[in-house]
């Protein structure tokens, strides 16, 4: 069932749940997410990277579609971290149903320019629209996007970027970081900036940078709001590092399918922990 990004989050946010977006950079890593979300009758949202659709290419995302529509599960195939006008344009001609389009970086003005360009063109074509405003961090692992320095959202200035560009749902910045966080640094989000944020803004709220915070804050930012949270680190670490350790045991091996059996076995136990945090277990029903 191939939904938009709007059409998902609107029960998300009713229902009081968050859907996991799961950058998915190949075959495998779409085995993961989708089977684990059927298995548990829970929506899911296909998130890829324009750094991971140039290694994929086009096509890949027609077996993505294709895929998509025969889940008994709602689907939304979402471009991540879409940093440029041609990017967004490929991703509508492959069938993407969502774009994130991030100019987070750039002025106040500009992001609503460019932000209220890229919604003019998706919203006639059904396709649902993610801007950002304030700065994710990043830990210098990941090619998903952020800053070396967190910029916090501005709540008023949140609302206003939502009621003038007319965007279906916002990325916020209340401390989360993509990668994954090295020992000496305990990840922390700003839940009381949330609450202020959520007072003034009615759309759905994004998460990026989910990977590697502490549980009981994930879950009570759900309950505070957020209706989409990004994971790519936590699954890609446990996925690699299981690959790792069956080439090692096993140098000669040399088959896909006795490669990666193993990998996507361990990397659904934590797209299961997700959906457990996300209270997302079995709310396919709810569409």
């Amino acid at each position: 069932m191939l939904l938009n990004m709007k059409e998902l989050l609107k029960v998300a946010q009713e229902g009081k749940f968050a859907v996991g977006a799961y950058n998915i950079g190949s075959a495998e890593l779409l085995k993961v997410a989708i089977e684990e979300c059927e298995t548990n009758n829970s929506p899911v949202i296909l998130a890829i990277h324009p750094s991971e659709l140039e290694y994929l290419t086009d096509e890949f995302v027609e077996y993505a579609k294709e895929r998509a529509m025969r889940s008994p599960v709602p689907v939304v195939i979402h471009l991540d971290h879409g940093g440029t006008k041609e990017q967004i344009l490929r991703a509508i001609r492959c069938g993407f149903t969502s774009v994130m389009i991030d100019a987070s970086h750039c002025s106040f003005e500009e992001n609503v320019k460019i932000t209220k360009e890229i919604v003019e063109i998706a919203k006639p074509l059904n396709v649902s629209v993610e801007a950002e405003l304030g700065t994710i961090g990043n830990l210098g692992e990941s090619h998903e996007g952020g800053a070396s320095e967190i910029i916090y959202t501005n709540p008023k200035k949140a609302k206003e970027l939502v009621e003038r560009t007319g965007i279906d749902t916002l990325a916020v910045a209340i401390g989360t970081s993509h990668g994954l966080y090295p020992k000496w640094m305990t990840p922390k989000l700003n839940l009381e900036l949330l609450k202020e944020i959520r007072e003034k803004v009615g759309i759905p709220l994004v998460l990026h940078g989910g990977s590697a915070n502490p549980d009981a804050e994930i879950s009570e930012s759900v309950e505070l709001g957020i209706c989409k949270i990004n994971i790519s680190s936590d699954i890609k670490s446990v996925f690699f590092k299981t690959v790792r350790e069956t080439l090692k045991e096993n140098e000669k091996v040399m088959e896909p399918h006795e490669i990666f059996a193993k990998a996507i076995v361990e990397a659904k136990k934590v797209v299961k922990h997700k959906l457990e945090l996300f209270n997302c277990i079995d709310k396919a029903k709810m569409y």
